[in-house]
């Protein structure tokens, strides 16, 4: 994109370049640019409220920003007024994300394989079936006693919700204000794992699991 003129007629055609609340006036590329260098060494998801206070811009602004840098890596071309005539988009092999409140920036989900090939070498570690099913129901269950958890399950859960808690993928939350046991939630870590903004983005399970309101109902009754 070509440098915005500076004075009030850059300012007037692009959002991001608004009143800025500095005695100098900076290009928009540069604005998009501070966004997008935060973002490179966020070790994760940044709000637009810190985004706005580490670039000094409102945060209706730095919105602008950050779905300019979305469409920008998902190869859409978004010419604002005054810009030069782009070229064929390319898709980045990495992606701008908003998940678990914030914004990061992750490789790309269709080259997973050869990005896990680099970093772990052939070498995975997942979580066994027992912890996968023990993190589902907590989470479709938040916030809950380890012994409901058992219940559902039909077995003891304690190692392993000790081990999701060590992972940061649960952590607790107060006690249970009638049997006074420990109550577990799922972490912000959770979600940026599934790409999930909040425990309201969770699929739903009564179209997969025929009869779940039976189960919600028996694990009430715990």
């Amino acid at each position: 994109m070509a440098e915005q003129p500076s004075g009030n007629s850059g300012a007037q055609g692009n959002p991001a370049l608004e009143e800025a609340g500095s005695s100098q006036l900076v290009s928009h590329e540069d604005y998009l640019a501070a966004v997008e260098a935060v973002l490179m060494v966020a070790e994760e998801p940044v709000s637009p409220a810190e985004l706005a206070t580490a670039v000094s811009l409102p945060q209706h602004q730095v919105q602008a920003l950050l779905d300019e840098l979305r469409a920008e890596a998902d190869g859409v071309t978004e010419n604002w007024p005054g810009d030069a005539p782009a070229g064929a988009p390319r898709q980045r092999g990495y992606e701008l994300r908003e998940v678990a409140g914030g914004w990061r920036y992750y490789s790309r989900a269709r080259y997973a394989e050869q990005v896990s090939a680099f970093v772990l070498g052939g070498q995975t570690s997942r979580l066994s079936p027992a912890a996968l099913e023990t993190l589902a129901v907590i989470a479709y269950r938040q916030p809950v006693a380890r012994s409901a958890v058992s219940a559902i399950r039909g077995v003891n859960v304690d190692g392993v919700v000790r081990t999701l808690v060590q992972r940061g993928l649960l952590d607790t939350a107060g006690t249970d204000p009638v049997t006074g046991a420990t109550l577990y939630v799922t972490t912000a870590e959770f979600l940026e794992r599934l790409g999930l903004d909040s425990i309201e983005d969770l699929p739903k399970l009564s179209p997969h699991l025929p009869g779940v309101e039976d189960l919600e109902d028996d694990a009430s009754a715990v």
